[in-house]
């Protein structure tokens, strides 16, 4: 047994997965690779955003398939089991497991990185393969082929993990990109000692070069492939599963099924299928607390590197997105690849494929609460964002006005913002309203669940604020072009809006606190805005 020639590691990681509380099955997956093995010299790689589980993938892969330890105790507790030709392929090849995130130690540079990788393997194929005269300055594919001709049964499965890792790495030249493309490309391309080649990371790797090192490569992304959609990430129907495990789990259950929608759904397959950040919801439950799981991991991380390129071009399409619009967009992959993202579509197309944008339909927006967060804390320290940023920091006095009834500074504020450089104040429709109110009331989400345009009543209300705070006040909002905030107002209370705050039939009203109607509008003759804010009856009698 090697290090990654029929190593261990990937069983024994595996393993643990599998019998952690909110474990969801995913291995059915398996019976898809069968025929590509059966046939032999196939190459495919799947690209996710952080945290869908590409690595929990690639272990449970690297566990079944390797015959350096027998996993029955694993994968017979599991769907692959059912398979009548599970055995055939149950741990009966040679597997080379790399894990391409694991650096030596002060690695400094692309040649200390690779070298490591390259004799690691070259020692273990001399452990497994004994007979077989290896030279010492020979390459890994020549000791590979060597291998080859010496047994023509010495074929392998590869399974590369986060083999784009170095491209997010400060020792990484441009020249070293190529050079890594080149060692992968003499490595597995045209090799008769290749069964499967399977490799996933976040960036896709055929498009990472010009020329056509690695075009052996079949690709299978989030938004572009059907195929292997249901392996990463959490369905709507296996998040209901973990759920009801955690219900039974939980004497005092603080999460909500709604809450994980709500935080960390928006994610869609090729198909449109729901899809959950699984890393997220998994720590949602474990800790019985909604939050952001969303770690850094260094500046690629951050949502500012990629607009920052080019503030100008995205600064209105990030004021409708936060405003919980989508903008159209046109998506290449690709350009995640490059770390020049100059216009629009290509800093979108990264946002996307790092898992900061949903793409659905020809058209980005922020997927759930999670990523909404991170982008509302970026607009509130980045100056250079101009009239987006100016309107974060105005929001916390406007939510406190609007408690408070203070109509006058809530109109300063709308005044204020109408006088600024906004583009999107052309006021031609109710949406580019929604736009600017969503972020004057930025400040609102760290205590308020905001929804748009729900059904409520007898209709569906604009803006509707649920406090965290059960006991907190309560927010209607609804908002007119050429009419008066007192129509507003009437929309209202005649809706019966105000019927989303009240429990079930013959419950006390889950929420406690004042509901306040809050009627925005804007007169485009004159150009003015008007506010009025009027509290409403409790709910239970109010309806």
């Amino acid at each position: 047994m090697g290090i990654y020639l029929n190593g261990t590691t990937a069983y024994t990681l595996y393993k643990s997965e599998t019998v952690k509380p909110y474990f969801i099955d995913k291995t059915s997956m398996l019976e898809q690779l069968f025929p590509l093995v059966n046939e032999g010299n196939n190459y495919i790689c799947i690209t996710r955003p952080r945290r869908f589980g590409k690595t929990v993938t690639a272990n449970m892969i690297a566990a079944f398939f390797s015959k350096a330890k027998n996993a029955e105790d694993i994968f017979d507790k599991c769907k692959i089991s059912a398979n009548p030709i599970c055995t055939k392929y149950q741990n009966q090849y040679s597997v080379i497991h790399i894990s391409f995130n694991d650096l030596p130690k002060r690695c400094t540079s692309y040649e200390k990185y690779i070298d490591r990788i390259e004799n690691r393997l070259i020692k273990d194929l001399r452990l497994e393969y004994p007979d077989v005269e290896i030279s010492e300055d020979e390459a890994v594919w020549d000791v590979l082929n060597e291998i080859y001709a010496y047994d023509i049964n010495a074929r392998f499965i590869f399974v590369f993990d986060e083999w784009d890792f170095i491209f997010h790495q400060d020792f990484i030249t441009e020249q070293d990109k190529k050079d890594y493309l080149l060692f992968l490309r003499n490595l597995l391309k045209d090799r008769p000692y290749v069964l499967l080649a399977y490799i996933t990371g976040i960036l896709p790797i055929a498009k990472c070069s010009s020329g056509s090192e690695l075009n052996m490569f079949m690709e299978y992304t989030m938004i572009s492939e059907e195929k292997f959609s249901d392996a990463f990430g959490f369905t709507d129907s296996e998040t209901d599963e973990l759920y009801r495990r955690y219900g039974k789990n939980t004497k005092h259950k603080n999460v909500s099924r709604e809450g994980l929608r709500i935080w960390y759904n928006g994610y869609h397959t090729f198909r449109g299928e729901s899809v959950y950040n699984p890393r997220s919801v998994v720590f949602a439950l474990t800790n019985n607390n909604l939050a952001s799981y969303w770690t850094s991991s260094g500046p690629y991380d951050e949502i500012y590197y990629y607009i920052e390129h080019n503030i100008d071009d995205v600064r209105d399409d990030l004021a409708l997105m936060i405003s919980g619009e989508a903008v159209p967009a046109k998506i290449q992959e690709y350009a995640a690849t490059s770390m020049k993202l100059t216009t629009r579509d290509e800093i979108f197309s990264a946002m996307v494929v790092y898992g900061f944008l949903n793409f659905e339909n020809g058209k980005v927006s922020i997927p759930n609460k999670e990523l909404m967060d991170k982008f509302a804390a970026m607009l509130r320290k980045e100056p250079s964002l101009g009239y987006v940023y100016r309107l974060a920091h105005e929001s916390e006095r406007m939510l406190y006005a609007t408690l408070h009834g203070d109509t006058k500074t809530m109109n300063e504020i709308l005044e204020y913002v109408h006088n600024t450089e906004i583009p999107l104040l052309s006021y031609n429709y109710e949406t580019e309203l929604s736009a600017i109110v969503n972020l004057i009331y930025l400040a609102a989400r760290d205590l308020y669940q905001v929804e748009r345009e729900e059904k409520a009543g007898i209709g569906y209300v604009d803006f509707i604020f649920y406090p965290y705070d059960k006991t907190a006040d309560c927010l209607i909002l609804e908002l007119k072009v050429d009419h008066t905030p007192e129509e507003a107002i009437k929309q209202i209370i005649e809706k019966k809006y105000a019927m989303k705050f009240q429990g079930k039939i013959g419950q006390k009203p889950l929420y406690t606190g004042r509901i306040l109607a809050v009627g925005i509008s804007y007169d485009k003759k004159n150009k003015v805005h008007a506010c009025k804010v009027q509290e409403l009856k409790k709910v239970s009698k109010f309806c």
